[in-house]
């Protein structure tokens, strides 16, 4: 079976190296290449002693390495430029890039239905974070009161992160209601981002990758379901996964949780 050409999006990032290095261990995928906008080389050099180009240009990226899959971990900016360039020839794109709209997902998935593609976002790739997103749907349904404090490095662009905005969606979703917030608290600053009911926290400093605790509470008791990211590497089964799904599917699929039966 030929290897599954990957362009890396993002390639100079944290993100971005940590799927490069990824992807040059798996058998099945070839990496073609990288594009990214701050780049100040010209190659990577991969294991083996090979390397592979790095552009600057998404449009020559695309055309001098045909890719049959980008993944990409840029900025939230830079997704629907790319997203043309890649869906309008007919390539798979896997995103774990955050801060996208719902405007931005229907676009991304107009765009992948007319290029004939796949598209595959999704807030988060750690498994981990998936079973503990899916646990607190499940728990959504017993409870009237949560909230969810996310903690991550101080680079993180976006806050609150994409995997507490869809926490929170799919909790109130399954609830079928907004959850309550006390309401003698008023607007106050310290009480976080209100989404569906729910407060959410963002601390962002050094020393973290990625953590999530997601509280619920009822008289006389609390649940917390927590996760936490102790490096990159978490990520990049899922991200595999993901490269390996993408081109059995036409148009957006969104969330890790599909690919995992969840």
């Amino acid at each position: 079976m030929p290897q599954i050409r990957i362009l890396v999006s993002g390639a100079a990032g944290k993100m971005g190296q940590a799927v490069i290095a990824a992807v040059a261990a798996e058998p099945d995928m070839l990496l073609v290449g990288g594009l990214d906008e701050q780049a100040a080389i010209k190659s990577i050099p991969l294991p083996g002693g090979r390397s592979m180009p790095l552009f600057t240009d998404t449009v020559e990226a695309l055309d001098k390495t045909k890719p049959n899959v980008v993944i990409d971990f840029s900025t939230a900016k830079a997704v629907l430029p790319l997203a043309r360039a890649v869906f309008g020839r007919g390539i798979h794109m896997v995103s774990g890039t955050t801060g996208l709209t719902q405007d931005d997902l229907g676009e991304i998935d107009k765009l992948a239905k007319a290029g004939r593609a796949g598209a595959f976002v999704a807030s988060n790739f750690a498994i981990g974070a998936i079973v503990m997103m899916h646990l607190a749907k499940t728990a959504a349904r017993y409870f009237d009161y949560a909230e969810i404090i996310e903690e991550h490095h101080q680079t993180k662009i976006d806050a609150p992160s994409g995997t507490a905005l869809t926490t929170a969606q799919m909790m109130a979703a399954e609830r079928g209601k907004p959850f309550i917030t006390p309401a003698h608290l008023g607007e106050q600053p310290s009480r976080g981002l209100e989404k569906t009911g729910i407060s959410i926290h963002s601390v962002r400093i050094p020393g973290i990758v990625a953590r999530q605790e997601v509280i619920f509470g009822a008289a006389g008791q609390t649940l917390s379901i927590r996760h936490e990211a102790i490096s990159r590497e978490c990520y990049m089964p899922g991200v595999i996964l993901a490269a390996r799904e993408v081109a059995k599917h036409t148009g957006l699929v969104f969330g890790l949780d599909k690919l995992l039966s969840l």
